[in-house]
């Protein structure tokens, strides 16, 4: 049975372990600190093919968004909804280039009036028009974790948590383990899903990409879809609080670093979430910072690094966790390559 050692308890992570374990390998996952430590539990969770590099990354998005629902039946109670999405981010000329764009790619959108929109999301500032993506939803990405990462336990996986892994263990050629700040651990495979720690492991270029997201006091149910909007992205929890990232078009965020304290863009947030809400008084109680892992240039890093040694790192994360556990696991198990990968490989830096 092959020994398959994980860094990074994170969404990836457990989720790799997940269909590891699932297809009979024997799996230990090792973190520094835990599930949803990281950036997954700070993640805003949107499930997703409607934002995306090219036609071959929108792709592997709309399998991810295909895996998910396969996820889901698997595990009812993992976090995941299909709220469909509500885009307007912008209006025109621009609106009906991104209906056009996705709908060349089969992607389902419906496009909708001022009224329509209104009577699906009557507490809503209506815009002109706006696009449907029936096929989307939104993660509590920080369930979803947690859900992956016990059921691969509950499979037969184990975790080492507290201990952070400091290097690779090579010998013959080949890395056959990892080096932790309590002692080696030994393995068939090794494989990195440790997000921007991935720079530190196998020297993956990142960008800095800090993200805040800010929460509201709850509110009774105020929102059924997600919503992109020239304000940012907006969706409501299982708790009722409206959830947004402090960046307006955080997806394609560049900022490397934060323009002031994270107390004073939650502020700012606010006034532009009250907008959309304009008859709620709402209220933020509570703003996160993760870095996310972005690889240099902005796409999936999955593939062979070296022998022994198998990379799953990228953003965004959510969508694309379920697709690229379900692949790893091919490839590592079975030493069978996956073409949809050929653009995200390793050696491409």
């Amino acid at each position: 049975m092959k020994h398959v050692v994980i860094v990074g308890a994170g969404l990836i992570g457990s989720a790799v372990a997940y269909r590891l374990v699932h297809a009979g390998a024997r799996v230990t996952i090792v973190d520094r600190a835990g599930p949803a430590a990281g950036a997954s539990g700070t993640s805003f969770g949107w499930i997703n093919a409607s934002f995306y590099a090219d036609a071959a990354h929108h792709r592997l998005r709309a399998a991810g968004i295909a895996a998910h629902r396969a996820l889901h039946a698997e595990l009812p109670g993992c976090g995941i909804t299909w709220q469909r999405t509500l885009w307007y981010e912008a209006q025109d000329d621009a609106l009906d280039q991104m209906a056009g764009d996705l709908a060349a790619l089969d992607y389902p959108v419906l496009r909708i009036d001022r009224d329509a929109f209104a009577a699906l999301e009557p507490d809503v500032a209506a815009p002109d028009a706006a696009l449907c993506f029936a096929a989307e939803g939104v993660a509590d990405a920080s369930t979803l974790n947690h859900t992956l990462f016990h059921a691969a336990l509950g499979l037969g996986a184990r975790a080492v948590l507290g201990c952070a892994v400091t290097g690779l263990i090579r010998a013959g050629g080949q890395v056959s383990g990892v080096e932790t700040d309590q002692g080696a651990i030994a393995a068939d495979e090794v494989v990195i899903a440790a997000g921007v720690g991935a720079a530190d492991l196998i020297g993956l270029p990142m960008l800095r990409r800090p993200g805040l997201l800010m929460k509201t006091k709850a509110l009774p149910p105020v929102l059924a879809h997600v919503l992109v909007t020239p304000e940012g992205e907006i969706k409501q929890d299982a708790d009722g609080r409206l959830v947004m990232p402090t960046t307006v078009g955080h997806q394609a965020d560049k900022a490397e670093g934060l323009t002031e304290a994270p107390d004073r863009i939650a502020d700012a947030a606010l006034i532009r979430l009250q907008r959309v809400f304009p008859h709620h008084d709402l209220q933020w109680t509570e703003v996160a910072l993760a870095y996310r892992p972005v690889p240099q240039d902005g796409l999936p890093v999955i593939g062979a690094v070296e022998p022994g040694v198998y990379a799953c790192v990228m953003h965004s994360g959510v969508t694309l966790a379920a697709i690229a556990a379900q692949y790893a696991a091919q490839e590592v198990l079975a030493g069978q390559l996956v073409n949809t990968l050929g653009p995200y490989r390793p050696g491409r830096f």
